[in-house]
């Protein structure tokens, strides 16, 4: 039987990710074109390359990075668990800065997560402290929001309670929300 082109390219790519010398945005970037380019979702991705979904998922965020947090992780000047610590900050200078500090001090990846944490705190509207979110937290929001292919927003306060905010910017979007979630 002959392959078409997108079945050669699938075949080729997911050929490639399974060699052992590729780096994390090399892997990321495999996975990004094999969703875009033969329409996967990362739930199909996962099944024909044998790997959790939550892998997919985390080495994909990766390419959210700071090109200059990319090429740390490429030279392996960082971890995988230092990259996805980083991930929660947005500003790229910020993100510089950390990547800097783990660099110079050789942060382990729990002091790195603490230290995050520790920058993430606000206020917020009624004056209570923001709690900072945990990674699992950190990590669900993310998971929610590339689940409903939309804004997702955790708020934690001191007291351990808390509110999910789900974005949307049209009536059509919050119907595929509700179907995703089964409303």
């Amino acid at each position: 039987r002959i392959a078409n082109d997108q079945t050669m390219l699938e075949i080729a790519l997911v050929e490639n990710i399974q060699r052992e010398d590729l780096n994390a945005i090399e892997v990321a970037l495999s996975f990004q074109r094999l969703i875009e380019e033969c329409d996967l979702t990362q739930e199909g991705l996962s099944i024909k390359i044998g790997k959790k979904r939550s892998t997919v998922t985390n080495y994909i965020r990766l390419l959210k990075l700071s090109p200059e947090v990319q090429l740390a992780l490429i030279d392996k000047k960082i971890s995988q668990g230092h990259a996805r610590s980083i991930l929660s900050i947005t500003e790229e200078k910020k993100q510089s800065e950390l990547l800097k500090k783990i660099i110079n001090e050789g942060l382990s990846v729990r002091q790195t997560e603490e230290l995050v944490r520790g920058k993430s705190e606000a206020k917020t509207h009624k004056g209570k402290r923001k709690q900072a979110l945990s990674f699992t937290q950190q990590k669900f929001k993310e998971d929610l929001s590339l689940f409903l292919k939309t804004g997702v927003n955790l708020k934690v306060d001191e007291s351990g309670k808390g509110a999910i905010e789900i974005k949307f910017r049209s009536q059509n979007e919050l119907a595929q929300i509700m179907q995703s979630l089964d409303i």
